[in-house]
């Protein structure tokens, strides 16, 4: 969970979007629409729902590495190659 006010406002911005997403999604589906524009808004809400998975796991990293009393340059590297790892997987 984000506890920074700037994460946590930037996460629930994400999840309001996310949820326009699948309200949209869901008025797709009560309508009959195709599979073709369906698809495309379920890729659309994946997509999303992985932006913010890996915006919450960069600033769990971030929060958790720096508070390590001893964190220093290989810490703060340590921190920067694992949101890239995560950043990577989740495109």
């Amino acid at each position: 969970m984000p506890h920074a006010p700037e994460d946590k406002r930037k996460a629930l911005l994400r999840v309001r979007r996310i949820q326009g997403q699948t309200e949209a999604l869901a008025r797709a589906l009560e309508a009959g629409e195709d599979c073709g524009p369906v698809l495309v808004q379920l890729a659309a809400i994946r997509g999303a729902v992985n932006g913010l998975m890996s915006e919450i796991l960069q600033s769990h990293i971030r929060e958790e590495l720096g508070a390590l009393p001893e964190a220093d340059d290989r810490h703060a590297q340590l921190a920067q190659d694992m949101t890239t790892l995560v950043r990577t997987y989740l495109k």
